[in-house]
Protein backbone atom coordinates (compact mmCIF):
# COMPACT_ATOMS: atom_id res chain seq x y z
CA UNK A 1 0.00 0.00 0.00
CA UNK A 2 1.25 3.20 -0.85
CA UNK A 3 0.92 5.87 1.78
CA UNK A 4 1.69 9.92 2.43
CA UNK A 5 5.14 10.23 3.07
CA UNK A 6 6.25 7.50 0.92
CA UNK A 7 9.85 8.22 -0.76
CA UNK A 8 9.69 6.25 -4.36
CA UNK A 9 13.06 5.49 -5.46
CA UNK A 10 14.82 7.56 -3.05
CA UNK A 11 13.12 10.69 -4.75
CA UNK A 12 9.75 10.90 -5.26
CA UNK A 13 7.76 11.76 -2.15
CA UNK A 14 4.08 10.47 -1.85
CA UNK A 15 1.73 13.50 -1.33
CA UNK A 16 -1.62 12.16 -1.94
CA UNK A 17 -3.30 9.38 -4.12
CA UNK A 18 -5.11 11.30 -7.50
CA UNK A 19 -6.42 8.55 -9.74
CA UNK A 20 -7.12 4.59 -9.43
CA UNK A 21 -7.36 2.65 -12.83
CA UNK A 22 -7.68 -1.02 -14.00
CA UNK A 23 -4.02 -1.44 -14.25
CA UNK A 24 -2.54 1.27 -12.33
CA UNK A 25 -2.94 3.98 -9.54
CA UNK A 26 -1.94 7.30 -10.28
CA UNK A 27 -0.23 9.98 -6.74
CA UNK A 28 0.70 12.96 -6.44
CA UNK A 29 4.25 12.85 -5.60
CA UNK A 30 7.17 15.85 -5.00
CA UNK A 31 10.64 15.12 -6.58
CA UNK A 32 12.82 15.94 -4.01
CA UNK A 33 15.61 17.03 -6.49
CA UNK A 34 14.06 18.88 -8.82
CA UNK A 35 12.07 20.60 -6.35
CA UNK A 36 8.74 20.14 -8.64
CA UNK A 37 5.47 18.26 -7.59
CA UNK A 38 4.72 14.94 -10.02
CA UNK A 39 2.46 12.01 -10.80
CA UNK A 40 3.93 9.14 -10.11
CA UNK A 41 1.73 6.41 -11.97
CA UNK A 42 2.22 3.02 -10.18
CA UNK A 43 1.12 -0.87 -11.63
CA UNK A 44 -0.94 -2.05 -8.79
CA UNK A 45 0.58 -5.29 -6.70
CA UNK A 46 -1.26 -7.64 -7.29
CA UNK A 47 -0.46 -7.40 -11.48
CA UNK A 48 2.85 -6.26 -10.87
CA UNK A 49 3.58 -10.06 -10.29
CA UNK A 50 2.50 -10.90 -13.86
CA UNK A 51 5.38 -10.91 -16.33
CA UNK A 52 2.97 -9.45 -19.51
CA UNK A 53 1.24 -7.06 -17.42
CA UNK A 54 4.88 -5.97 -16.66
CA UNK A 55 5.89 -6.04 -19.78
CA UNK A 56 2.72 -4.09 -21.19
CA UNK A 57 3.59 -1.57 -18.32
CA UNK A 58 6.84 -0.67 -19.66
CA UNK A 59 5.84 -0.80 -23.36
CA UNK A 60 3.99 2.37 -22.25
CA UNK A 61 6.52 3.55 -20.86
CA UNK A 62 8.72 3.43 -23.19
CA UNK A 63 6.11 4.34 -25.68
CA UNK A 64 5.54 7.92 -24.16
CA UNK A 65 8.39 8.77 -23.06
CA UNK A 66 9.48 9.58 -26.83
CA UNK A 67 6.54 11.50 -27.36
CA UNK A 68 7.53 15.52 -26.73
CA UNK A 69 4.58 17.66 -27.76
CA UNK A 70 3.09 20.51 -25.43
CA UNK A 71 -0.64 18.97 -25.77
CA UNK A 72 0.60 15.94 -24.35
CA UNK A 73 1.34 15.05 -20.42
CA UNK A 74 5.17 14.52 -20.59
CA UNK A 75 6.88 11.43 -18.97
CA UNK A 76 10.04 11.87 -17.04
CA UNK A 77 10.88 8.84 -15.80
CA UNK A 78 10.42 5.41 -15.30
CA UNK A 79 12.03 2.39 -13.04
CA UNK A 80 11.35 -0.22 -10.61
CA UNK A 81 12.04 0.28 -6.82
CA UNK A 82 11.41 -2.93 -4.34
CA UNK A 83 8.88 -4.12 -7.04
CA UNK A 84 6.92 -1.22 -7.70
CA UNK A 85 7.01 -0.35 -11.25
CA UNK A 86 6.53 3.64 -11.81
CA UNK A 87 6.56 6.30 -14.72
CA UNK A 88 6.47 9.54 -13.47
CA UNK A 89 5.00 12.17 -15.40
CA UNK A 90 4.16 16.05 -15.46
CA UNK A 91 1.80 17.09 -12.63
CA UNK A 92 -0.72 19.45 -14.81
CA UNK A 93 -3.56 21.38 -12.79
CA UNK A 94 -7.10 22.41 -14.37
CA UNK A 95 -9.97 21.14 -15.02
CA UNK A 96 -11.00 17.80 -17.21
CA UNK A 97 -13.05 18.84 -20.47
CA UNK A 98 -16.05 16.16 -18.51
CA UNK A 99 -15.81 18.70 -15.91
CA UNK A 100 -15.76 21.98 -18.04
CA UNK A 101 -19.10 20.07 -19.86
CA UNK A 102 -20.51 18.88 -16.55
CA UNK A 103 -20.02 22.87 -15.29
CA UNK A 104 -21.35 24.56 -18.34
CA UNK A 105 -22.75 22.16 -20.66
CA UNK A 106 -21.84 23.10 -24.36
CA UNK A 107 -19.20 25.13 -25.47
CA UNK A 108 -19.22 28.09 -28.13
CA UNK A 109 -17.94 26.90 -31.39
CA UNK A 110 -14.67 29.48 -31.47
CA UNK A 111 -14.16 27.62 -28.02
CA UNK A 112 -14.76 24.14 -29.70
CA UNK A 113 -12.79 24.27 -32.96
CA UNK A 114 -9.86 25.87 -30.47
CA UNK A 115 -9.98 23.16 -28.64
CA UNK A 116 -10.63 20.48 -31.10
CA UNK A 117 -7.24 22.36 -33.46
CA UNK A 118 -5.18 21.30 -30.10
CA UNK A 119 -5.95 17.76 -29.90
CA UNK A 120 -5.67 16.78 -32.91
CA UNK A 121 -2.35 18.58 -33.43
CA UNK A 122 -1.37 16.23 -30.10
CA UNK A 123 -2.89 12.71 -31.83
CA UNK A 124 -1.29 13.73 -34.95
CA UNK A 125 2.15 13.88 -33.22
CA UNK A 126 1.90 11.03 -31.70
CA UNK A 127 0.83 9.09 -34.77
CA UNK A 128 3.86 10.21 -36.60
CA UNK A 129 5.42 8.25 -33.61
CA UNK A 130 3.42 5.32 -34.09
CA UNK A 131 1.65 5.95 -30.72
CA UNK A 132 -2.01 4.85 -31.02
CA UNK A 133 -4.12 6.47 -27.48
CA UNK A 134 -6.75 4.15 -27.82
CA UNK A 135 -8.56 6.06 -24.77
CA UNK A 136 -9.19 9.40 -25.87
CA UNK A 137 -12.49 10.56 -23.98
CA UNK A 138 -12.75 14.45 -21.74
CA UNK A 139 -11.85 12.55 -19.06
CA UNK A 140 -8.66 12.14 -20.49
CA UNK A 141 -7.90 15.94 -21.50
CA UNK A 142 -7.08 18.61 -19.29
CA UNK A 143 -7.68 22.25 -19.98
CA UNK A 144 -5.32 24.54 -18.45
CA UNK A 145 -6.26 28.43 -16.81
CA UNK A 146 -4.62 30.17 -19.98
CA UNK A 147 -7.08 27.75 -22.63
CA UNK A 148 -4.01 24.89 -23.17
CA UNK A 149 -5.00 21.95 -23.86
CA UNK A 150 -2.77 18.62 -22.66
CA UNK A 151 -4.14 14.83 -23.05
CA UNK A 152 -3.03 12.70 -20.49
CA UNK A 153 -3.08 8.92 -19.69
CA UNK A 154 -1.26 7.20 -22.83
CA UNK A 155 -1.73 4.04 -19.95
CA UNK A 156 -2.91 1.59 -22.67
CA UNK A 157 -1.12 3.59 -25.47
CA UNK A 158 0.36 0.80 -27.99
CA UNK A 159 2.82 0.73 -30.68
CA UNK A 160 1.33 0.69 -33.93
CA UNK A 161 4.02 -1.95 -34.81
CA UNK A 162 4.51 -3.87 -31.72
CA UNK A 163 2.79 -6.74 -33.38
CA UNK A 164 0.98 -7.53 -30.01
CA UNK A 165 -3.01 -7.13 -29.38
CA UNK A 166 -4.64 -8.73 -26.21
CA UNK A 167 -8.52 -9.27 -25.81
CA UNK A 168 -8.58 -6.84 -22.81
CA UNK A 169 -6.36 -4.49 -25.20
CA UNK A 170 -9.28 -4.20 -27.97
CA UNK A 171 -12.35 -2.83 -26.08
CA UNK A 172 -10.26 -1.23 -23.20
CA UNK A 173 -11.56 2.27 -24.32
CA UNK A 174 -14.31 4.05 -22.41
CA UNK A 175 -17.77 2.57 -24.13
CA UNK A 176 -19.09 6.39 -24.66
CA UNK A 177 -16.28 6.80 -27.21
CA UNK A 178 -15.35 3.94 -28.61
CA UNK A 179 -14.69 3.17 -32.30
CA UNK A 180 -17.16 0.30 -33.88
CA UNK A 181 -14.03 -1.63 -34.89
CA UNK A 182 -12.85 -1.95 -31.43
CA UNK A 183 -16.71 -2.36 -30.45
CA UNK A 184 -16.83 -5.69 -32.19
CA UNK A 185 -13.56 -7.07 -30.58
CA UNK A 186 -11.01 -5.73 -33.82
CA UNK A 187 -7.42 -3.97 -33.53
CA UNK A 188 -7.06 0.01 -32.96
CA UNK A 189 -5.76 1.90 -35.73
CA UNK A 190 -4.86 5.71 -35.75
CA UNK A 191 -8.54 5.84 -37.70
CA UNK A 192 -10.09 4.68 -34.38
CA UNK A 193 -8.58 7.83 -32.47
CA UNK A 194 -10.29 9.54 -34.77
CA UNK A 195 -13.24 8.47 -34.19
CA UNK A 196 -13.02 9.05 -30.70
CA UNK A 197 -11.91 12.85 -31.58
CA UNK A 198 -15.56 12.98 -33.54
CA UNK A 199 -17.28 11.78 -30.76
CA UNK A 200 -15.79 14.24 -28.53
CA UNK A 201 -16.50 16.77 -30.68
CA UNK A 202 -19.86 16.27 -30.72
CA UNK A 203 -20.16 16.20 -26.76
CA UNK A 204 -17.97 19.49 -26.53
CA UNK A 205 -20.95 20.73 -29.16
CA UNK A 206 -24.04 19.83 -27.87
CA UNK A 207 -23.45 19.44 -24.29
CA UNK A 208 -23.86 15.10 -24.12
CA UNK A 209 -22.58 11.89 -26.12
CA UNK A 210 -24.62 10.80 -29.31
CA UNK A 211 -25.00 7.16 -27.73
CA UNK A 212 -26.17 6.70 -24.72
CA UNK A 213 -27.98 3.31 -23.22
CA UNK A 214 -29.08 1.37 -19.81
CA UNK A 215 -25.81 -0.64 -19.97
CA UNK A 216 -22.87 -0.31 -21.63
CA UNK A 217 -23.38 -3.45 -23.89
CA UNK A 218 -26.45 -0.81 -25.40
CA UNK A 219 -24.05 1.51 -25.89
CA UNK A 220 -21.68 -0.03 -28.06
CA UNK A 221 -23.88 -1.82 -30.12
CA UNK A 222 -25.44 1.86 -30.97
CA UNK A 223 -21.71 2.64 -32.17
CA UNK A 224 -21.51 0.02 -34.70
CA UNK A 225 -25.14 -0.14 -36.01
CA UNK A 226 -26.63 3.58 -35.30
CA UNK A 227 -25.69 6.90 -37.40
CA UNK A 228 -24.45 9.67 -35.26
CA UNK A 229 -27.46 12.05 -34.71
CA UNK A 230 -27.75 15.60 -36.64
CA UNK A 231 -26.01 18.31 -34.91
CA UNK A 232 -28.05 20.73 -37.45
CA UNK A 233 -31.36 19.17 -36.33
CA UNK A 234 -30.12 19.76 -32.84
CA UNK A 235 -29.44 23.69 -33.07
CA UNK A 236 -30.59 24.88 -36.89
CA UNK A 237 -28.29 27.57 -36.52
CA UNK A 238 -25.24 25.19 -36.72
CA UNK A 239 -22.97 25.76 -39.39
CA UNK A 240 -22.48 22.60 -41.87
CA UNK A 241 -19.05 22.71 -41.85
CA UNK A 242 -18.94 21.84 -37.91
CA UNK A 243 -21.43 19.11 -38.52
CA UNK A 244 -19.11 17.61 -41.46
CA UNK A 245 -16.15 17.56 -39.63
CA UNK A 246 -17.66 15.44 -37.21
CA UNK A 247 -19.48 13.01 -39.55
CA UNK A 248 -16.17 12.59 -41.16
CA UNK A 249 -14.36 11.69 -38.10
CA UNK A 250 -17.26 9.45 -36.78
CA UNK A 251 -18.40 7.48 -39.39
CA UNK A 252 -18.60 4.01 -39.19
CA UNK A 253 -16.59 2.33 -41.85
CA UNK A 254 -13.10 3.83 -41.24
CA UNK A 255 -12.68 4.52 -45.33
CA UNK A 256 -15.00 7.54 -44.67
CA UNK A 257 -13.09 8.72 -41.99
CA UNK A 258 -10.14 11.34 -42.62
CA UNK A 259 -7.04 9.66 -43.61
CA UNK A 260 -4.87 11.24 -40.80
CA UNK A 261 -5.42 13.69 -38.15
CA UNK A 262 -3.49 16.06 -39.44
CA UNK A 263 -6.58 16.01 -42.40
CA UNK A 264 -8.70 16.73 -39.23
CA UNK A 265 -6.67 19.61 -37.99
CA UNK A 266 -6.00 21.45 -41.42
CA UNK A 267 -10.14 21.01 -42.01
CA UNK A 268 -10.61 22.33 -38.60
CA UNK A 269 -8.58 25.45 -39.47
CA UNK A 270 -11.25 26.50 -41.70
CA UNK A 271 -14.53 25.39 -40.05
CA UNK A 272 -15.53 29.18 -39.12
CA UNK A 273 -14.79 30.49 -42.59
CA UNK A 274 -18.39 31.90 -43.30
CA UNK A 275 -18.21 30.31 -47.30
CA UNK A 276 -18.04 27.23 -45.36
CA UNK A 277 -21.08 27.80 -43.01
CA UNK A 278 -23.61 26.78 -45.24
CA UNK A 279 -21.49 23.64 -47.67
CA UNK A 280 -23.53 20.29 -49.14
CA UNK A 281 -23.91 17.88 -46.19
CA UNK A 282 -20.72 14.94 -46.14
CA UNK A 283 -22.18 12.09 -48.07
CA UNK A 284 -19.90 8.86 -47.98
CA UNK A 285 -17.92 7.26 -50.50
CA UNK A 286 -17.87 3.73 -48.56
CA UNK A 287 -21.26 1.46 -47.15
CA UNK A 288 -21.70 2.59 -43.71
CA UNK A 289 -23.30 -1.22 -42.89
CA UNK A 290 -22.17 -4.55 -43.68
CA UNK A 291 -18.76 -2.97 -44.73
CA UNK A 292 -15.07 -5.02 -44.54
CA UNK A 293 -11.61 -3.81 -46.04
CA UNK A 294 -12.36 -4.95 -49.33
CA UNK A 295 -15.25 -3.01 -49.30
CA UNK A 296 -15.31 -0.56 -52.81
CA UNK A 297 -17.01 2.92 -53.05
CA UNK A 298 -20.17 2.95 -54.63
CA UNK A 299 -20.69 5.14 -57.74
CA UNK A 300 -23.25 5.61 -60.28
CA UNK A 301 -21.93 2.92 -62.87
CA UNK A 302 -20.97 0.50 -60.11
CA UNK A 303 -24.19 -1.44 -60.93
CA UNK A 304 -23.76 -1.21 -64.23
CA UNK A 305 -20.94 -2.69 -64.27
CA UNK A 306 -21.62 -5.69 -61.90
CA UNK A 307 -24.85 -6.31 -64.02
CA UNK A 308 -21.79 -6.68 -66.89
CA UNK A 309 -20.08 -9.48 -64.85
CA UNK A 310 -20.32 -12.81 -66.00
CA UNK A 311 -22.47 -15.69 -64.46
CA UNK A 312 -18.52 -17.35 -63.05
CA UNK A 313 -17.80 -13.48 -61.00
CA UNK A 314 -22.02 -13.60 -59.80
CA UNK A 315 -21.33 -17.04 -58.04
CA UNK A 316 -17.82 -16.23 -56.68
CA UNK A 317 -19.71 -13.03 -55.24
CA UNK A 318 -22.13 -14.90 -53.70
CA UNK A 319 -19.46 -16.92 -52.35
CA UNK A 320 -17.98 -13.94 -50.67
CA UNK A 321 -20.98 -12.40 -49.71
CA UNK A 322 -21.80 -15.64 -47.80
CA UNK A 323 -18.49 -16.16 -46.18
CA UNK A 324 -18.97 -12.08 -45.12
CA UNK A 325 -22.01 -13.29 -43.44
CA UNK A 326 -20.86 -15.73 -41.49
CA UNK A 327 -17.79 -13.94 -40.81
CA UNK A 328 -20.17 -11.21 -39.38
CA UNK A 329 -21.34 -13.85 -37.19
CA UNK A 330 -18.71 -15.32 -36.14
CA UNK A 331 -17.25 -11.37 -35.35
CA UNK A 332 -20.76 -10.61 -33.34
CA UNK A 333 -20.25 -14.07 -31.50
CA UNK A 334 -16.53 -13.15 -30.65
CA UNK A 335 -17.63 -9.31 -30.22
CA UNK A 336 -20.80 -10.99 -27.57
CA UNK A 337 -18.14 -13.03 -25.69
CA UNK A 338 -15.98 -9.78 -25.65
CA UNK A 339 -18.55 -7.84 -23.90
CA UNK A 340 -19.53 -10.50 -21.54
CA UNK A 341 -16.17 -11.19 -19.90
CA UNK A 342 -14.92 -7.38 -19.79
CA UNK A 343 -17.45 -5.00 -20.46
CA UNK A 344 -20.07 -7.17 -18.12
CA UNK A 345 -17.43 -6.95 -15.00
CA UNK A 346 -18.20 -3.24 -15.43
CA UNK A 347 -21.92 -3.18 -15.74
CA UNK A 348 -22.37 -5.21 -12.37
CA UNK A 349 -19.82 -3.23 -10.52
CA UNK A 350 -22.16 -0.63 -10.44
CA UNK A 351 -22.21 2.59 -12.77
CA UNK A 352 -19.94 5.31 -13.16
CA UNK A 353 -20.38 8.35 -11.17
CA UNK A 354 -18.30 11.46 -11.11
CA UNK A 355 -16.83 13.12 -7.69
CA UNK A 356 -18.93 16.31 -7.32
CA UNK A 357 -17.05 19.28 -6.12
CA UNK A 358 -17.34 20.31 -2.84
CA UNK A 359 -14.76 22.29 -2.01
CA UNK A 360 -15.84 25.13 0.70
CA UNK A 361 -18.91 22.99 1.59
CA UNK A 362 -19.08 22.25 5.37
CA UNK A 363 -18.46 18.38 5.93
CA UNK A 364 -22.46 17.87 6.28
CA UNK A 365 -23.19 19.63 3.25
CA UNK A 366 -20.34 17.55 1.47
CA UNK A 367 -21.37 14.38 2.85
CA UNK A 368 -25.19 15.00 1.84
CA UNK A 369 -24.31 15.93 -1.62
CA UNK A 370 -21.95 13.14 -1.64
CA UNK A 371 -24.21 10.25 -0.86
CA UNK A 372 -26.98 12.35 -3.51
CA UNK A 373 -24.81 11.10 -5.67
CA UNK A 374 -24.44 7.17 -4.70
CA UNK A 375 -21.47 7.31 -2.83
CA UNK A 376 -20.30 6.29 0.77
CA UNK A 377 -18.55 8.78 2.86
CA UNK A 378 -15.93 7.29 5.05
CA UNK A 379 -16.30 8.78 9.15
CA UNK A 380 -12.94 9.80 9.57
CA UNK A 381 -12.45 12.88 7.85
CA UNK A 382 -8.36 13.84 6.62
CA UNK A 383 -6.94 17.39 7.82
CA UNK A 384 -4.70 20.00 6.15
CA UNK A 385 -3.72 23.04 6.33
CA UNK A 386 -4.98 25.87 3.68
CA UNK A 387 -4.25 29.08 3.40
CA UNK A 388 -7.17 29.65 1.00
CA UNK A 389 -9.87 27.33 2.59
CA UNK A 390 -11.40 28.19 6.06
CA UNK A 391 -11.11 26.16 8.70
CA UNK A 392 -13.64 23.48 9.29
CA UNK A 393 -14.51 23.86 5.39
CA UNK A 394 -13.77 21.14 2.72
CA UNK A 395 -10.27 21.21 0.63
CA UNK A 396 -10.76 18.24 -1.94
CA UNK A 397 -11.54 14.69 -1.64
CA UNK A 398 -9.70 11.37 -2.32
CA UNK A 399 -10.55 10.27 -4.91
CA UNK A 400 -10.57 13.81 -6.14
CA UNK A 401 -12.83 15.86 -7.02
CA UNK A 402 -13.65 15.05 -10.71
CA UNK A 403 -12.54 11.77 -11.22
CA UNK A 404 -14.64 8.89 -12.58
CA UNK A 405 -15.64 6.01 -9.47
CA UNK A 406 -18.11 2.89 -8.91
CA UNK A 407 -21.55 3.85 -7.27
CA UNK A 408 -20.68 2.96 -3.62
CA UNK A 409 -17.15 4.05 -3.24
CA UNK A 410 -15.96 5.47 -0.59
CA UNK A 411 -14.83 9.12 0.02
CA UNK A 412 -12.88 10.40 2.34
CA UNK A 413 -13.26 14.17 2.51
CA UNK A 414 -10.09 16.32 3.03
CA UNK A 415 -10.90 19.31 5.58
CA UNK A 416 -9.55 22.29 6.02
CA UNK A 417 -7.57 23.14 9.85
CA UNK A 418 -6.91 26.90 8.91
CA UNK A 419 -4.02 28.65 8.30
CA UNK A 420 -0.97 28.31 10.02
CA UNK A 421 0.34 31.59 8.39
CA UNK A 422 0.47 34.73 10.75
CA UNK A 423 -0.59 38.15 10.07
CA UNK A 424 2.55 40.33 10.33
CA UNK A 425 2.24 43.69 11.89
CA UNK A 426 3.70 47.23 12.13
CA UNK A 427 6.75 46.43 13.99
CA UNK A 428 8.05 49.70 13.98
CA UNK A 429 9.21 51.32 17.09
CA UNK A 430 9.66 47.49 19.36
CA UNK A 431 12.78 45.56 20.25
CA UNK A 432 13.63 43.53 18.04
CA UNK A 433 14.99 40.61 20.29
CA UNK A 434 10.98 40.14 21.57
CA UNK A 435 9.77 40.21 17.72
CA UNK A 436 12.36 37.84 16.51
CA UNK A 437 11.43 35.18 19.37
CA UNK A 438 7.52 35.41 18.34
CA UNK A 439 8.19 35.19 14.36
CA UNK A 440 10.74 32.72 14.88
CA UNK A 441 8.27 30.70 17.26
CA UNK A 442 5.89 30.33 14.06
CA UNK A 443 8.40 28.58 12.34
CA UNK A 444 9.40 32.14 10.46
CA UNK A 445 13.07 32.76 9.29
CA UNK A 446 14.26 36.10 10.79
CA UNK A 447 16.97 38.06 9.10
CA UNK A 448 18.13 41.58 11.09
CA UNK A 449 20.09 43.95 9.07
CA UNK A 450 21.25 47.57 10.34
CA UNK A 451 21.17 51.23 8.82
CA UNK A 452 23.36 53.88 9.99
CA UNK A 453 21.59 56.52 12.14
CA UNK A 454 22.34 59.32 13.37
CA UNK A 455 22.82 59.76 17.27
CA UNK A 456 20.93 63.22 16.60
CA UNK A 457 18.02 61.61 15.30
CA UNK A 458 17.15 60.14 18.86
CA UNK A 459 16.56 56.27 17.98
CA UNK A 460 17.02 53.68 20.42
CA UNK A 461 19.51 50.30 19.72
CA UNK A 462 17.63 47.28 19.32
CA UNK A 463 14.73 49.17 18.06
CA UNK A 464 13.49 48.29 14.73
CA UNK A 465 13.22 50.89 12.29
CA UNK A 466 11.63 49.50 9.42
CA UNK A 467 10.75 46.01 7.69
CA UNK A 468 10.70 44.39 4.32
CA UNK A 469 7.46 42.80 4.86
CA UNK A 470 4.21 45.10 4.84
CA UNK A 471 1.94 45.10 7.92
CA UNK A 472 -1.21 42.57 7.08
CA UNK A 473 0.94 40.16 4.68
CA UNK A 474 0.88 36.69 5.86
CA UNK A 475 3.80 34.48 6.37
CA UNK A 476 4.35 31.02 7.72
CA UNK A 477 6.51 28.17 8.25
CA UNK A 478 9.75 28.49 6.07
CA UNK A 479 9.04 31.96 5.04
CA UNK A 480 11.40 34.95 6.02
CA UNK A 481 11.51 38.72 7.03
CA UNK A 482 13.96 41.13 7.49
CA UNK A 483 14.01 43.41 10.82
CA UNK A 484 15.90 46.83 10.29
CA UNK A 485 17.53 48.52 13.71
CA UNK A 486 19.54 51.21 13.58
CA UNK A 487 23.40 51.28 13.39
CA UNK A 488 24.14 54.22 15.88
CA UNK A 489 27.63 56.81 14.89
CA UNK A 490 27.92 59.89 17.03
CA UNK A 491 28.76 63.58 14.97
CA UNK A 492 30.90 66.36 15.70
CA UNK A 493 29.04 68.99 17.62
CA UNK A 494 29.50 72.67 16.69
CA UNK A 495 32.77 73.43 19.10
CA UNK A 496 32.65 77.27 17.15
CA UNK A 497 29.10 78.27 18.81
CA UNK A 498 30.82 80.03 21.77
CA UNK A 499 30.13 77.63 24.78
CA UNK A 500 33.31 75.19 24.29
CA UNK A 501 36.33 75.64 25.73
CA UNK A 502 39.82 73.94 24.76
CA UNK A 503 39.37 71.84 28.01
CA UNK A 504 35.59 71.16 26.54
CA UNK A 505 37.14 69.81 22.85
CA UNK A 506 39.70 68.09 24.60
CA UNK A 507 37.06 65.69 27.28
CA UNK A 508 35.29 65.08 23.87
CA UNK A 509 38.41 63.85 21.92
CA UNK A 510 38.87 61.66 24.60
CA UNK A 511 36.06 60.09 24.88
CA UNK A 512 35.55 59.26 21.63
CA UNK A 513 39.18 58.46 20.39
CA UNK A 514 40.11 61.06 18.40
CA UNK A 515 43.29 62.98 18.35
CA UNK A 516 43.01 66.55 19.06
CA UNK A 517 45.36 69.20 17.53
CA UNK A 518 45.49 72.90 19.20
CA UNK A 519 46.47 76.38 17.50
CA UNK A 520 45.98 79.54 19.31
CA UNK A 521 45.42 82.39 17.38
CA UNK A 522 44.89 86.30 18.44
CA UNK A 523 41.94 87.83 18.04
CA UNK A 524 41.22 91.09 19.89
CA UNK A 525 37.50 90.85 18.90
CA UNK A 526 37.08 87.54 20.76
CA UNK A 527 36.89 86.14 24.56
CA UNK A 528 39.83 84.53 25.54
CA UNK A 529 39.62 80.52 25.13
CA UNK A 530 36.85 80.66 22.85
CA UNK A 531 37.47 78.21 19.91
CA UNK A 532 37.35 79.95 16.22
CA UNK A 533 37.42 76.87 13.61
CA UNK A 534 37.63 73.07 13.68
CA UNK A 535 38.33 71.45 10.26
CA UNK A 536 35.54 68.68 11.30
CA UNK A 537 32.28 70.00 10.40
CA UNK A 538 29.71 70.32 12.41
CA UNK A 539 27.33 67.11 12.05
CA UNK A 540 29.71 64.99 10.47
CA UNK A 541 30.56 61.44 11.25
CA UNK A 542 33.13 60.64 13.95
CA UNK A 543 35.52 57.93 13.26
CA UNK A 544 37.92 56.18 15.19
CA UNK A 545 41.56 57.81 15.17
CA UNK A 546 40.31 61.07 13.60
CA UNK A 547 42.64 63.90 14.06
CA UNK A 548 40.47 67.13 14.94
CA UNK A 549 42.59 70.48 14.62
CA UNK A 550 41.19 73.43 16.48
CA UNK A 551 41.93 76.90 16.77
CA UNK A 552 41.72 78.63 19.97
CA UNK A 553 41.78 82.69 21.06
CA UNK A 554 44.59 83.62 23.44
CA UNK A 555 45.49 87.04 23.25
CA UNK A 556 49.05 88.24 24.93
CA UNK A 557 47.66 92.06 26.36
CA UNK A 558 45.06 90.05 28.12
CA UNK A 559 47.42 88.19 29.46
CA UNK A 560 50.11 90.32 30.75
CA UNK A 561 47.09 92.09 32.37
CA UNK A 562 46.45 89.34 34.36
CA UNK A 563 50.26 89.50 36.10
CA UNK A 564 50.68 90.97 39.18
CA UNK A 565 52.17 94.60 39.22
CA UNK A 566 55.59 95.25 40.79
CA UNK A 567 55.57 97.97 43.92
CA UNK A 568 59.08 97.93 44.69
CA UNK A 569 58.19 97.20 48.58
CA UNK A 570 60.68 94.17 49.75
Amino acid sequence: MITRGQMINDRYEIIRSIGEGGMANVYLAQDTILDRKVAVKILRGDLAEDEKFVRRFQREAISASSLNDPNIVEVYDVGEDDGKYFIVMEYVQGLTLKQLIKKRGSLTLPEVVDIMLQLTSAVAHAHESYIIHRDIKPQNVIILEDGRVKIMDFGIAVALNAGEFTQTNSVMGTVYYIPPEQANGGAATIKSDIYSLGILMYELVTGHVPFKGDNPVEVAIKHMNEPIPSICEYDPEMPQSIENIILRASAKNPKNRYESAWDMHEDLETALDKERFNEPKVIYKYPEKGFDDDDRPISRGGRAARNAENEETKKDKRMNKALIILGTIVGVLIAALLFVFILWPNISAGSDVEVPDVQGMTVKQAQNTLEDDGLEVEKKVKEETSDDVDEGKVIGTDPEIGESVKEGTKVTLIVSKGSEKIEIEDYTGEDVDDVKAKLEEAGIKVVIDKKDVASSEGKKENTIIDQDVDAGEKLGDGDTITLIIPNIYKTYPDFTDGTYTKDDVQKFCDENGITLNVTYVEDMTKSEGVVTYQNMGAGSRINSNDNLRIKVVKNPELENATEPSDTGDE
